[in-house]
């Protein structure tokens, strides 16, 4: 044998010059990259919003694109199943109106950008084109800006360098930028290539894909006004191309001589067929088609349900592989499998339909967009995949209540007015957490915040409805019940907005506001109204007639004008009520409805006064928002005054871009002068009251936010495209100030005890992160200081947790949680204690079966303590109890005392497991070691029956055969298993000890005291009696052995 004595001295000697390391960042700051650890969250609903755009991929089965009105492009790689955006990030508008995909090349996708469904409500411009050449993973902008609503992108099918593009154009004013355009370099440069009028755009494009050099295109003559529709006109009018459309003729045998909207396709089964739909005056309406590719045309039928509100549906699509199947869209979809002569009903999950793209090869498999998002077939329409799997709402307004969880409620264009959870204890927020309210898709929502149990809802043409949650029942309360539909707004006695205002007066819930050209008030449930302003609007009696022609009328009262658009009561002061018109007014009453005074802001043109603000801070001081997109005025106007409206300033100066108009402005209740604009393409925020903007994105998508609530100190937006997002507690923004403090940790909201889970399912929203959400402000960040923050309760640290991560970590199946990482960035952070202790420590390798992050602490007071290098910055977080649990406070107390104690066993066992496994191995390796030493034979026969003592004394702990949880029903558990099944059944929300449980924990306890008593016996005896062998015979501290010759 050989022996060497060693000696290891290892000194670490650390020197930390903070400002010395930190590198300077001289960009200017933003306010996203300052608080760049905030996040929102999509809480839903996951219920389809519209879709006027979808499209297949001729070569990949499974695969397919669909195109939101706000939302942005999602793609579905699993037959719809599951959708995933791929735009975020990269398209600056959210309004998808055209899409396709190269049939040659896969990898080739277009976008149009601006919906071409000509709404006057929640319809949105564009601004493009946008091209992929990977799949959708990243987008480039290919121009086309001003084109504003695209209805048809089409690509080559062998030469996907060649794109044609149908822009509509503007809905609101004349624009040059309208017709047919064509790239031949793949959308590197244009060429207008088909253009009638500044008036007239083009609503259908289709191309002969036997042969890509005919194309077939509609034209439209159409003009919208705030009141109406102008659909149709001399101008309008089909248009061929047989040289790949550089030249083009109009087609006119056997056409009306005048038109309104128009639809065209060509069947790729028979190019000689050609079929169009039609809007026209009287009889002359409906389906066309042509048999010789387009030199004559013949009406084959006339039906209205092809053709009813042909502005906002009305598309047709020839099938790809018989000559005589023909699709209509609208409400519902129709089939002709006759050429065009008859139709049925085509059923769809929604019955407002807009698109439909059917696979060249195959004719079973197709997609449909409609007004609920897109659905995918693989049978011909006989079923369709789902749309509950889109976050893709369009919400017009949002309010929430009082009650915790909070709840959010807003009515959905196209669906219903819901009522949604703000966060679940579940791992999300699904199906089962929301439910519809009073009112419908255009609702206003109004109740007592405090016991929201009788909600009041709106509808178009004046409809509100008192809905009582307990029953499910709900009650027609309009002011005066008069039909509406098809009703010129002079026939009728009110005007009422789509969107009319309806709100619960804060001073006195049982009075509501019902807001149409007149307020009207109620305080006995709806039974009876009363007037409370005369008409607050222009009253201009010229804009007052049908809402379109010449050919189509559209009274469902999208266009009703003169209305009002907002309504708000001065929470300061009862009677003190703020109008706003779809016209521009403001008017102000603050004796009830007395008297009104108009405060317009001095030389404000016509616009939508879309919210009105009252600060939290001052009774005198609101704030209103006006938007113009209607006269193709995009620009932002929100005013502020601090006098009752007497005077305004205008506060938008760092709102820039083509589509930035505000559609909302809040102040913050906490922090005066605070405010949040939403606009057309994102969030905008101040600090200064107005005076400067910057733009605060985050994670949130480009999309048009309607509205803005602040609740228990969270940002809630309504989207229009993209359902309802929350940021989480506002403090950081709160906090913001020239901070001059190297470290700073803010004193966070108190937080409920409330656990909700995570999820990565795709298809529900999310809930936050369960536990204390505070934020710290880093004044510079060094790699070798690490920040530490320390949690204390009653003076002692429970848990740790660093910035620096831990390389050391071990896990595997059954083990210890990975170590959290604390944020640490320059500028404002956020961490959520998630409520726990330190983690117990684990045995190597074993299998426990629960798990070992610590338990989680009861209501109280606790110290957050952060420290970075010698700075240290404290604060208090208080943890209060789940209001809906019934439990006093020494409920919790026992809870709390038990968890405690039973860690401290599980602690204990598996540290002593692993002190006695060390021992262990120590003698095993002295055992090969000195297997060849005579003097060691009575020494290695005491060593064999200490380490069976040892093994012995741990299989009654420990379960080590357990190697995954299959494992837990085949092997016994032991000791250190029976504990932590113990604290899983005690921990949770509602702290009531069963007598059960502490019955168990001292049956628990006396046998951890006898195996406790078997292990101090172990190493006083036997392991001392084994030492002192060991140290009789000399042996030296370190062995190397030798090896075999």
């Amino acid at each position: 044998m050989k022996t060497i004595q060693l000696l290891l001295a290892t000194i670490l000697l650390f020197t930390y010059q903070l400002h010395s390391q930190q590198k300077k960042d001289d960009s200017p700051p933003t306010a996203d990259k300052e608080f760049h650890n905030l996040k929102w969250r999509n809480i839903g609903p996951f219920r389809g919003g519209r879709s006027v755009a979808s499209s297949g991929v001729v070569k990949q089965d499974g695969v397919w694109y669909m195109g939101g009105t706000g939302g942005g492009v999602y793609k579905s790689t699993d037959d719809g199943i599951s959708w995933k955006n791929i735009s975020d990030g990269f398209f600056k508008t959210g309004t998808v109106g055209a899409i396709a995909v190269s049939e040659s090349n896969p990898n080739i996708v277009v976008v149009g950008m601006g919906e071409h469904a000509a709404r006057g409500v929640m319809t949105s411009m564009g601004d493009g084109v946008y091209k992929s050449t990977d799949a959708g993973k990243t987008w480039t902008h290919i121009g086309l800006d001003y084109t504003r609503h695209i209805s048809d992108v089409i690509i080559h099918p062998t030469n996907p360098e060649i794109i044609f593009i149908a822009a509509q154009g503007a809905q609101y004013g004349p624009s040059p930028d309208r017709g047919v355009y064509r790239s031949t370099d793949g959308g590197s440069s244009w060429e207008k290539v088909l253009y009638v009028d500044e008036n007239t755009g083009a609503s259908s494009l289709s191309m002969d894909m036997n042969n890509p050099l005919i194309l077939y295109a509609a034209m439209w003559q159409h003009r919208r006004y705030p009141w109406t529709m102008e659909s149709g006109g001399k101008s309008s009018g089909f248009h061929k191309s047989t040289d790949g459309g550089t030249t083009w003729e109009p087609m006119k045998s056997g056409l009306p001589e005048e038109f309104g909207k128009s639809g065209i396709s060509v069947s790729r089964a028979n190019p000689d067929r050609v079929f169009a739909v039609i809007e026209a005056e009287g009889e002359k309406g409906g389906v066309y088609r042509s048999d010789n590719a387009g030199k004559s045309w013949k009406q084959i039928n006339k039906d209205r349900i092809n053709i009813a509100r042909s502005w906002y549906y009305m598309e047709i699509f020839a099938d790809t592989q018989n000559e005589n199947i023909v699709y209509v869209l609208n409400a519902p979809v129709m089939k002709s499998i006759d050429g065009g002569k008859s139709f049925t009903p085509l059923p769809t999950p929604h019955g407002d339909n807009h698109h439909l793209w059917i696979h060249p090869h195959n004719n079973k498999i197709m997609i449909n967009s409609n007004d609920g998002g897109a659905n995918v077939s693989n049978n011909g329409g006989e079923s369709w995949s789902t749309q509950q799997n889109q976050p893709t709402a369009q919400f017009y307004r949002v309010i929430t209540d009082n009650l915790f969880p909070y709840n959010l409620y807003g009515g959905q264009q196209d669906n219903s007015a819901i009522a949604i959870a703000s966060r679940t204890r579940n791992g999300g927020i699904d199906w089962k957490d929301w439910y519809s309210v009073a009112g419908c898709e255009s609702a206003f929502l109004a109740f007592d915040p405090d016991n929201p149990v009788e909600v009041y809802g709106g509808c178009y043409q004046g409809i509100i409805e008192r809905w009582m949650k307990e029953t499910g029942i709900g009650k027609a309360i309009n002011e005066y019940p008069e039909q509406g539909l098809s009703k010129p707004p002079s026939e009728a006695k009110y005007r009422f907005n789509w969107n009319a205002p309806i709100i619960s007066s804060p001073h006195d819930r049982n009075t509501i506001y019902h807001a149409g050209n007149r307020v009207f008030k109620t305080t006995d449930g709806g039974l009876s109204w009363e007037a409370v302003s005369p008409d607050l609007t222009r009253n201009e009696k010229d804009k007052h007639g049908p809402g379109g022609g010449p050919y189509t009328n559209e009274a469902a009262g999208g266009e009703n004008y003169n209305t009002i658009m907002s309504l708000v009561e001065s929470p300061h002061e009862k009677g003190v009520l703020y109008a706003g018109t779809d016209d521009g007014f403001v008017q102000l009453t603050r004796n009830g409805g007395a008297t009104w005074s108009n405060v317009t802001p001095k030389g404000l043109r016509e616009g939508i006064i879309n919210s009105i603000e009252v600060s939290p801070h001052d009774p005198g001081t609101a704030y209103i928002t006006v938007m113009r997109y209607k006269s193709m005025d995009l620009k932002p106007y929100i005013y502020k005054t601090n006098d009752y409206g007497a005077s305004w300033t205008a506060i938008t100066n760092g709102i820039k871009g083509d589509h930035t108009f505000v559609r909302v402005v809040r102040e913050d209740p906490k922090r005066k002068g605070l405010l949040y604009a939403g606009t057309e393409t994102g969030l905008y925020i101040s600090w200064n009251d107005g005076r400067d903007w910057q733009a605060f994105q985050l994670n949130l998508p480009i999309v048009p936010i309607n509205d803005l609530v602040i609740h228990n100190n969270d940002l809630v937006a309504a989207t229009a495209g993209r359902s309802f997002w929350i940021l989480d507690d506002l403090g950081a923004i709160q906090n913001k100030q020239n901070n001059t403090d190297v470290l700073k940790i803010y004193k966070p909201r108190d937080t409920p005890l409330f656990f909700g889970g995570q999820s990565n399912n795709p298809t529900i929203g999310h809930n936050p992160p369960s536990g204390v959400i505070f934020d710290y402000y880093i004044k510079e960040v060094v790699d070798s200081i690490p920040v530490t923050l320390e949690v204390l309760q009653n003076g002692k640290v429970i848990r740790t947790i660093s910035s620096e991560k831990d390389e050391d970590f071990k896990s595997w199946p059954g083990g210890p949680p990975t170590p959290a990482v604390l944020p640490a960035k320059a500028g404002f952070n956020r961490y959520y204690w998630n409520f726990r202790r330190e983690s117990l420590p684990a045995v190597s390798e074993v299998f426990v079966f629960g798990n070992l992050s610590g338990s989680h602490v009861g209501p109280g007071s606790y110290t957050l303590r952060l420290k970075q290098g010698d700075a240290v910055s404290e604060t208090t977080a208080t943890i209060t109890a789940d209001p809906n649990i019934n439990a006093m406070q020494a409920d919790f107390n026992e809870q709390q005392r038990m968890l405690v104690e039973i860690e401290a066993m599980v602690k204990d066992i598996h540290e002593s497991v692993n002190s006695m496994r060390s021992a262990g191995n120590q003698l095993k390796s002295y055992a090969k070691l000195l297997k060849h030493n005579e003097k060691a034979k009575d020494l290695l026969s005491k060593g064999d029956s200490l380490h069976k003592r040892i093994t012995s004394w741990e299989e009654n702990l420990i379960q080590a055969k357990q190697k995954t949880f299959q494992d837990v029903i085949n092997y016994n558990n032991k000791l250190n298993s029976e504990l932590l099944f113990l604290k899983s059944f005690i921990e949770g929300p509602m702290p009531n000890v069963t007598r059960g449980s502490r019955q168990r924990l001292a049956d628990l306890k006396e046998d951890w005291k006898t195996y406790e008593q078997e292990r101090n016996a172990i190493i006083n005896t036997e392991m001392a009696e084994y030492n002192r062998r060991f140290r009789e015979l000399d042996i030296p501290a370190i062995i190397i052995e030798e090896k075999n010759e």
